[in-house]
């Protein structure tokens, strides 16, 4: 039995890289960056935590473990958007 057809993508949104820099998450064929300067706190978080991100509505993602949401639109431009939480 078969979940899926061969060649079709189950995951509309994916961590695909954690570094010592960031963050990077792939999303309907595009890859986003989150630097840990931009997206704090992020940092110390453990793999699991990270890669537990679901994609609430198409561009709005969200990590339950640390209760942290972003759209592709503040992850794109966190110029726009100065007022951002510290790191835990």
């Amino acid at each position: 039995m078969s979940l899926s057809a061969h060649g079709n993508t189950t995951l509309a949104v994916e961590v695909t890289n954690i570094s010592t820099h960031g963050i990077w998450l792939l999303a309907h064929d595009q890859e986003l960056f989150m630097s840990y300067e931009e997206f704090p706190w992020f940092k110390d978080q453990p793999v699991k935590v990270i890669m537990n991100v679901e994609e609430l509505s198409p561009g709005h993602f969200y990590w339950p473990d640390i209760d942290v949401d972003l759209t592709q639109e503040i992850i794109e431009h966190p110029e726009r958007f100065p007022n951002k939480a510290k790191g835990i």
